[in-house]
């Protein structure tokens, strides 16, 4: 700057001089020649500054960065390096992250409500069809109660494997594990593995957690074949063939540790399930998947909780084996594929089950002791439409059918053949894509000469993060 201010004033001295007398040429050159001079000495100066700051910032970015790796180091374990020629390995090596990696992703379904029944639910029931005493049927509570909420926790544990949780908070104050299970996400060819506990993937519903369900209970025919949704600890695979049709096969084995099983702590497996799934598009606005499920589930002294003929409430053990099969079947529609303003969704499904087996019937009462088999069945077809955006309406129909026992000369006296039913309607508003607002209306004919008008109050609200749900 200060050879700037030289120039200056030789210039500024030399134009007025110039304007007296005519100055050589060998004199303007020289003064051209100081200016180049002290410009070149100026931009020198400017590039050496602006070095040793970008030297500066680098140095302070670097140190940052050694202390956090060196925090994290402290804090985590060291994880091996993935094999050469992973593919996956390689994407998230690539990726880098920081402590906030390891974080797992969580979420929280709040659900409560009000719910008004014309029957006591505590003596709630499903003539003709034996279950546990501790059995989730009916209506729950009545007035106003917290239902089932559930949190969720998931995350990638390294390339090759994912975990998720799901723990269900009960009205009764007591905690429940839904799902706790890692599943692989590197197989290939379309397969995949998951072990350890996790809903079956045998129907439609039973795979899905109830916030969401399309009403607020599942169908009759979960609730008398499989406990309302039939959970296992395991190990399940499952392929997706490689082609433009939708083809899923499954195959579980497990410990069959809930209705229709039981745990026997034994050292085989207490249940086995094959899963076959299928589907596709019809044009632009239609879509459809069907299925055919088998479950193969073994008691050992299961109580059940039964209704004899006369209405009395009985007490049963069985020992055998049950086979549930289940047919299902899912068709949406939505104009040229878009479902956020309208939409419709029918779906249905038919259980068979086979029990077969022994019984002791009315322990402390006949004690009655034989061998015991029924073939029960049931069904139900719902129909959702979403008339306006954040409305939607529907409606469900459903029937059981208790079959004919088999057990001696007593069959027609100790058992029932009465077919429970019941029919739903709902509306549900939806504030957003985190919140819903149902109620729902029903006619439950579940027990044998009562008729329980049932009408819930339902509010359901997701925090955190939440995965899509399936098809």
């Amino acid at each position: 700057m200060q050879h700037l201010s030289r120039a200056g004033l030789v210039l500024a001295l030399a134009m007025p001089l110039g304007a007296l007398a005519d100055p050589s040429s060998s004199d303007v050159d020289a003064l051209r020649r100081e200016i180049q001079s002290m410009r070149a000495d100026y931009e020198a100066r400017m590039q050496a500054l602006e070095q040793r700051v970008k030297a500066a910032e680098a140095a302070a970015a670097q140190a940052t960065a050694s202390a956090t790796a060196s925090a994290a180091t402290a804090a985590a374990p060291v994880t091996p390096p993935p094999p050469a020629g992973d593919p996956a390995a390689a994407a998230v090596a690539s990726t880098g992250g920081g402590a906030s990696a390891f974080n797992p992703a969580l979420s929280l379904i709040l659900s409560g409500g009000y719910t008004r029944t014309s029957q006591d639910p505590a003596k709630y029931a499903i003539t003709g069809f034996p279950l546990p005493p501790d059995a989730q049927i009916g209506p729950g509570t009545r007035g106003f109660s917290l239902s089932e909420s559930e949190l969720g926790f998931s995350a990638s544990i390294d390339p090759w494997l994912r975990g998720a949780a799901s723990i269900a908070l009960e009205p009764d104050n007591s905690v429940s594990v839904e799902e706790a299970f890692i599943q692989t996400t590197s197989l290939g060819n379309g397969l995949s593995l998951k072990a350890g506990r996790f809903f079956s993937g045998i129907g439609y519903l039973n795979a899905q957690h109830a916030h969401t369900w399309d009403f607020v209970d599942n169908p009759l025919a979960y609730q008398a074949m499989l406990g309302t949704q039939y959970g296992d600890d395991g190990l399940q695979l499952t392929w997706i063939a490689p082609i433009d049709h939708y083809i899923e096969l499954g195959a579980e084995i497990g410990r069959g540790l809930t209705f229709p099983g039981s745990d026997s702590s034994s050292n085989g497996a207490g249940m086995t399930a094959l899963t076959l799934h299928t589907g596709g598009d019809i044009g632009d606005s239609s879509n459809w998947r069907a299925g055919v499920s088998v479950l193969n589930a073994k008691a050992n002294n299961q109580t059940l909780v039964s209704t004899n003929a006369a209405g009395v409430t009985v007490n049963d053990i069985f020992n055998g084996d049950t086979r549930v099969w289940v047919l299902d079947g899912v068709w949406k529609w939505a104009p040229n594929g878009n479902a956020t303003r309208t939409n419709f969704k029918l779906q249905g499904e038919y259980l068979h089950s086979t029990r077969n087996g022994n019984l002791l019937y009315d322990v402390g009462g006949i004690d009655a002791f034989g061998d015991y088999r029924v073939a029960q069945s049931g069904w139900y077809v719902q129909g959702v439409y979403q008339f306006m955006p954040r409305w939607r309406v529907g409606v469900r129909t459903e029937q059981l059918d208790p079959g004919t026992p088999s057990f001696g000369l007593a069959s027609t006296a100790l058992f029932n053949d009465y077919r429970p039913r019941k029919n739903s309607v709902m509306v549900e508003f939806n504030p957003s894509e985190f919140s819903r607002i149902r109620l729902q209306f029903a006619q439950d004919r579940a027990r044998e000469g009562f008729v329980d008008n049932q009408i819930t109050l339902q509010y359901q609200m997701s925090l955190g993060a939440h995965g899509a749900h399936s098809y």
